[in-house]
């Protein structure tokens, strides 16, 4: 490690020899020394305007006042926080920007207009009545919404903070670390300074990633966790049209099949209340083993430069999280890579059996949609390197094949009761092998209760036969004295 913690370096030495404009940018000189806080290389500011040996120059002297004043606010913001692991309000700005920007195709973000809620409401409400010939499950959508992307990025905000602060936790506590043990005892506001930069590091991928994740998806539920409130189904109109437009399908026909995979998953979330807890606990699980490379992570911090935030960004993208080679942390991966094909396992086959009847283009939308959703996009790979994890269901296709067994062979009853219990799901293995696990006699729970309680009758039945039989000694123990 350097001699010099988190790579900030010291000023540069002053020449003995120079143009008397080096000469004032000496220590005893007007301009003060030549970088004082170290951020960056200080190169490339115009000689008129003290050169490179003027810190403030060299940092901002590109910018024009406006732009300066957006850098110092955001310097500021970055060492004034003091919040958890993640600066949200940075992400949420950020985030906000970003969309504001447009995707990378031209596409602008805009406000939805009436006819476009009015075209949500009714997809969903359609998408209900179809699936109601398919599930078991009744309708989860209290409400259909159709949000702007910068609205989304709004109303799903919190969840993110459920996913991200584990893992952004850990490196906070990486970051007091990379400090040698002598010093840590007394870098008090030297840590406070790093968990705030910690916090901005964070703050600004996560809003990134957010912005950039905002122009590609096209409901709440996309990446197979709830995302959105509770019981509220919701499409992003702008990003419908953008999916839609090289298809050569009718716009109606892919928002309809979108509103059918919404509220497919409204279904499953609001109607087996521990498959929320279940999915973001194997995330919160494959986490806690996630290890931290420090060395990243002094390395990331040592080019925290608030005028060229890119190369920060670069550094982080190369990754600081390296999962536990354990049986744990396997384990915690295959829990949550089996948990996430089945919800999307079980939404595509519930869909194709919904929309097959109804839609001509529901092959070609169903294909679509499982490649799409197998191979992500530049955002989930942005948050696969912030949080070690790549939220995909590596298997949809064997859990979509075998959903449709268990149609076949059970009905829709017998298929959507496994979701009564955790441990009545297929597991990894048998996605191996579905066929198995369809003629496989299954545990019902209602009669597993009828067994215990009929079990605890008989032994209460045994009990009182065990009482009365001590009272029939009794009594001819007693009659046996009487006689005496």
């Amino acid at each position: 490690m350097s001699d010099t913690p988190f790579g900030f370096g010291l000023p540069p030495e002053e020449p003995e020899d120079g143009d008397d404009g080096k000469k004032k940018g000496g220590q005893g000189g007007e301009q003060g020394p030549a970088n004082p806080f170290g951020f960056g290389s200080g190169a490339g500011g115009p000689a008129g305007a003290g050169g490179a040996d003027n810190p403030f120059a060299a940092m901002f002297g590109s910018l024009n006042p406006n732009d300066l004043g957006a850098a110092f606010q955001q310097l500021g913001q970055m060492l004034s926080y003091e919040g958890g692991p993640v600066n949200w309000d940075m992400a949420k700005d950020i985030a906000r920007q970003t969309v504001a920007r447009g995707t990378a195709d031209g596409t602008k973000d805009e406000s939805v207009g009436p006819a476009d809620r009015a075209a949500v409401q009714e997809a969903v409400r359609l998408a209900d009545l179809w699936l109601d010939g398919v599930t078991s499950l009744p309708s989860g959508s209290g409400a259909a919404v159709a949000w702007s992307r910068a609205e989304w990025v709004e109303a799903t905000l919190p969840v993110w903070k459920d996913l991200v602060d584990p893992v952004a936790e850990r490196v906070g506590s990486a970051m007091g670390d990379v400090l040698p043990e002598e010093m840590q005892a007394m870098a008090g506001p030297l840590l406070g300074m790093m968990r705030s930069m910690g916090g901005a590091m964070f703050g600004t991928q996560i809003g990134q990633a957010l912005g950039v994740l905002a122009g590609e998806v096209v409901g709440s539920t996309d990446i197979g966790l709830p995302l959105g409130p509770a019981g509220k189904a919701a499409l992003l109109p702008v990003n419908i049209a953008a999916l839609g437009s090289g298809l050569g399908v009718p716009k109606d026909e892919v928002r309809l099949y979108l509103a059918l995979r919404e509220a497919a998953h409204q279904r499953l979330f609001s109607h087996v209340p521990w498959l929320r807890s279940h999915l973001f606990g194997a995330v919160e699980g494959y986490a806690r083993g996630i290890k931290v490379d420090t060395a990243k992570l002094e390395d990331a911090v040592g080019q925290l430069d608030p005028t060229h935030p890119e190369q920060l960004q670069e550094a982080l993208q190369q990754g600081m999280f390296q999962p536990e080679d354990t049986p744990e942390q396997k384990a915690a991966l295959a829990r949550l890579e089996t948990a996430l094909a089945l919800v999307e396992g079980w939404v595509d086959a519930v869909v194709h059996a919904a929309a097959k009847p109804h839609l001509p283009s529901a092959d070609a939308l169903r294909e679509t949609l499982r490649r799409r959703r197998a191979s992500g996009g530049p955002a989930e790979q942005t948050f696969a390197t912030l949080i070690g994890l790549e939220l995909r269901p590596r298997r949809l296709r064997d859990a979509s094949r075998l959903w449709a067994s268990l149609t076949d062979a059970r009905g829709v009853d017998g298929r959507d009761g496994l979701w009564e219990h955790p441990d009545m799901l297929p597991t990894a293995e048998d996605l191996d092998d579905p066929d198995g696990f369809v003629h496989r006699e299954q545990l019902d729970f209602s009669e597993l209760d009828k067994m215990l309680g009929e079990a605890a009758g008989g032994e209460e039945r045994a009990e009182g036969s065990d009482d009365r039989a001590d009272r029939d000694d009794r009594k001819d123990d007693e009659r046996g004295d009487g006689e005496k």
